[in-house]
């Protein structure tokens, strides 16, 4: 019953060639922006929490809050300030949040956790080496666990189009091509 079905050790046939990697042997760079995603946590400091009844500033009363406030929480973390109640806070509040945040050596920035990690890939983009990959084939990988903002794919194009011989988005056995250069 079962004739029909062997196993053949292609190492060991006389003049067959061994199994070929097509994709190894390809020439392509694979990219993979997940490897860029931002290995600390960002924690939040959300000034709406200081403000009187959740809404309204109070000047001697948000001072005092702040400085009686545990900043050590926030000690050599990176931090998003922000205000998360439709308050008016005047622009000197989050700068006073900001002294705090230094001095506990805090990396910080008003902006959401998002623009934040939007903020960490446009850094660890712009420090690439480009010229690893100057008349290279190279490929963004498209499929990731974490959520790669748009905006990282956006950018690595921005950066890698001046100088690779070809960009192309997805997997090497299935990509979509999105920039050839020209032969001079």
């Amino acid at each position: 019953m079962t004739d029909w079905l062997h196993t053949v050790n292609l190492e060991t046939m006389e003049g067959a060639s061994p199994i070929e990697n097509k994709v190894a042997s390809s020439g392509l760079i694979t990219i993979d922006l997940e490897s860029f995603f931002p290995l600390q946590d960002f924690l939040v400091f959300d000034v709406k929490d200081f403000l009187f009844m959740g809404l309204i500033l109070k000047e001697k009363d948000f001072r005092e809050a702040l400085k009686n406030f545990d900043w050590e929480k926030f000690r050599n973390q990176t931090v998003s300030i922000i205000c998360s109640a439709d308050a008016i806070v005047p622009v000197w509040a989050y700068m006073l949040a900001a002294t705090y945040m230094s001095n506990v050596n805090a990396k910080y920035s008003f902006a959401t956790t998002e623009e934040m990690v939007k903020e960490s890939f446009v850094k660890s983009i712009d420090a690439l080496d480009v010229e690893l990959y100057r008349d290279q084939r190279v490929i963004v990988k498209g499929c990731s666990d974490k959520p790669v903002p748009v905006s990282a794919y956006v950018h690595i194009t921005q950066k890698l189009q001046p100088v690779v011989k070809s960009l192309m988005f997805g997997e090497a056995c299935s990509n979509v091509p999105l920039y050839k250069k020209k032969s001079t």
